[in-house]
């Protein structure tokens, strides 16, 4: 059967700012997670990773809030806990409306290690914030007596930065594919993985970073063999000459343009568009066969090549 990576966004979880209590986010892992079923029951295996932005921020304020009477939650730990939390509410989600339709298809989560590198130069450089805004006098105490990585965001207030490395091995690859192969959907690499580095003796530690989710499941797609890598995200297609009077949707576009675009540094936003762009490279240059990119609701007519932006060799 032919397979895909289908990478869901965080965000996507969050319709909207009045719409982020857990009961919300269910709710809209419903709603993908139907697009997803029809594509199974086309016939496709499919591997599902997912965003966790938002969810950690919300567990590290919770952490920060509650720290008079309770221990503060690690990074890596927040980022096992949205694995499970998503997980649990893809993987149910899935599993009704295979009940639904008659599909007898198992689904698993998998908490998902991903290794980097201790000397990977975004180590020296931490770049993505994370957490609450804190007053600057919080800021600089915590840096002080805690070692974080403070700075101040745009007038807004102080927060905290770690680093974002690249993605190097998938730990429980060989699990994951073990899944796959016998028929499993699986749901794993969520957040980009929880970022772990390996010692001298090769025993794995747990890292303060965020790996991007996009590049993690580019990684996950050329591991797994994957003939498609689709990418879901806010909008149907993806533009250029994004955010001016030029904008224009596009329908199809290659590898070299996509990496010609990239170096023009003026069509995809960082932070939004651009690693995803980084993601679809990263796939194709590895051996993937397509990549497409459009939002929750086109999954279906994507993958059947009605809409969505697609990236060829």
């Amino acid at each position: 059967m032919p397979k895909v990576v289908i990478a869901i966004g965080g965000n996507s979880l969050i319709t909207d700012k009045n719409h982020q209590s857990v009961e919300d986010q269910y709710e809209a892992a419903a709603v993908t997670d139907h697009h997803i079923a029809q594509l199974v029951k086309d016939g496709w295996d499919v591997a599902i990773s997912h965003g966790n932005g938002p969810q950690v921020g919300f567990i590290m304020r919770r952490s920060e809030l509650s720290r008079h009477e309770l221990h503060e939650i690690p990074m890596d730990v927040a980022g096992a806990d949205t694995q499970g939390a998503i997980g649990y509410a893809l993987q149910q989600n899935l599993v009704n409306d295979f009940r639904r339709m008659g599909i007898d298809k198992p689904v698993a989560t998998v908490v998902t290690q991903v290794e980097v590198a201790p000397d990977d130069p975004a180590m020296v450089n931490p770049s993505k914030p994370i957490g609450g805004f804190l007053e600057e006098a919080e800021a600089l105490r915590r840096r002080d007596e805690e070692g974080w990585e403070v700075r101040e965001d745009a007038g807004r207030g102080w927060r905290r930065v770690v680093a974002s490395p690249q993605p190097k091995r998938i730990v429980e690859i060989d699990v994951i594919r073990r899944l796959i192969d016998s028929g499993v959907v699986v749901i794993c690499v969520g957040g980009g993985g929880i970022p772990v580095v390996s010692d001298h003796q090769g025993d794995l530690h747990g890292v303060a970073a965020v790996i991007d989710k996009d590049l993690a499941s580019a990684l996950l797609a050329r591991e797994i063999g994957a003939d498609v890598l689709l990418i879901s995200t806010s909008v149907e297609k993806v533009a250029l000459d994004w955010g001016t009077d030029r904008r224009r949707w596009v329908d199809r576009m290659t590898l070299d343009e996509v990496e010609r675009h990239l170096d023009e540094g003026h069509h995809f936003a960082e932070g939004s568009m651009a690693p995803k762009m980084r993601a679809v490279v990263d796939f194709l240059r590895g051996g993937g066969r397509e990549a497409i990119v459009t939002n929750p609701e086109n999954i279906e007519r994507a993958v059947a090549g009605e809409t969505g932006t697609r990236f060829v060799r």
